[in-house]
């Protein structure tokens, strides 16, 4: 081999470490945010804690833009973004929210992590990513461990709850949102993209600042604490490292990694707000990670 080709070689490998590293750090920062919005939702209503969250997210990142004299993306791109903070920053925020106020930070995560099995086969499809036979039949395992967790969340055996509703709506809103940011950071840093995209999704959720200012003074120091973490670590520095491992590999595979939230936050759940799923539901969570790895050999 020759001094070119190791030093490739050796830059690949670089790249692929520090990838893996920033989907770690993206899974738990995420997995926290599950716990987060459980203990602030006790305070703050849906809307209010997503506007909050975003409203004050979008300006640490715009700081940081300005601090980083980032450039913008092209003008061709802007709709793109605008789904992205729509869908992903806006109405994944609301629909989550108000589903943790019915189910426990670890259920809740399980059944979000429907949304890799989504961005798996949008990828597949818009990205061309393709369907690896393992990746189909890891996708079907993971979806038995959805329909598992549904059933044992659920007060009318196997039919859905409403909360269990909420965070496949979730699910779908973001896998359809990642499929359309990775083209984007071919072009565009995911600074400026985060920035954007959380800017769209907080003039979403504009009409309830007015519910947010409401609820503000008879909130608990503690339930406004976690609405700034929430801004300020899974949303800036979560989005960001997300968006660094999404730049530097497929979508369909990261996307899997986000199947490690499961576990992160049922330890979370358990540590900080002393919740336990049913064992039914922990059960199916493992069919979830059973099914991954299926897929992470295709």
């Amino acid at each position: 081999m020759s001094a070119l080709e190791a030093t490739a070689a050796l830059r690949a490998r670089r790249e692929r470490t520090l990838a893996v590293g920033a989907a770690l750090v993206t899974v738990v920062l995420w997995a926290s945010a599950f716990v987060a919005i459980r203990s602030a939702s006790r305070q703050l209503s849906p809307e209010a804690l997503a506007f909050g969250r975003l409203a004050l997210g979008s300006l640490a990142l715009g700081l940081l833009v300005t601090l980083r004299r980032e450039p913008l993306p092209a003008r061709r791109d802007l709709p793109a973004i605008a789904f992205c903070g729509v869908f992903w920053f806006g109405l994944y925020n609301i629909t989550l929210n108000e589903a943790e106020r019915r189910v426990d930070a670890g259920t809740a995560a399980m059944l979000v992590n429907l949304g890799p099995i989504l961005i798996a086969l949008l990828a597949g499809v818009l990205l061309r990513e393709g369907f690896p036979r393992r990746l189909l039949a890891g996708c079907a395992i993971a979806f038995a461990g959805t329909v598992v967790i549904g059933e044992a969340t659920s007060k009318h055996g196997i039919a859905p709850s409403w909360s269990a509703l909420l965070c496949v709506a979730a699910a779908l809103f973001y896998a359809a949102s990642v499929v359309a940011q990775k083209p984007l950071l071919t072009r565009t840093s995911p600074l400026a993209i985060t920035w954007l995209a959380c800017t769209f999704g907080a003039v979403l959720c504009l009409p309830w600042s007015a519910t947010l200012a409401r609820e503000l003074p008879r909130t608990h120091a503690a339930a406004i604490g976690w609405m700034v973490y929430l801004a300020l670590v899974p949303l800036t520095l979560g989005f960001l490292t997300w968006g660094y491992a999404l730049s530097r590999t497929s979508a369909g595979r990261l996307g899997s990694t986000l199947y490690l939230v499961t576990p992160v936050a049922v330890g979370l759940g358990w540590l900080l707000l002393g919740e336990v799923p049913p064992a039914a539901a922990i059960a199916g969570g493992a069919l979830c990670l059973a099914g991954v790895y299926v897929a992470q050999r295709g």
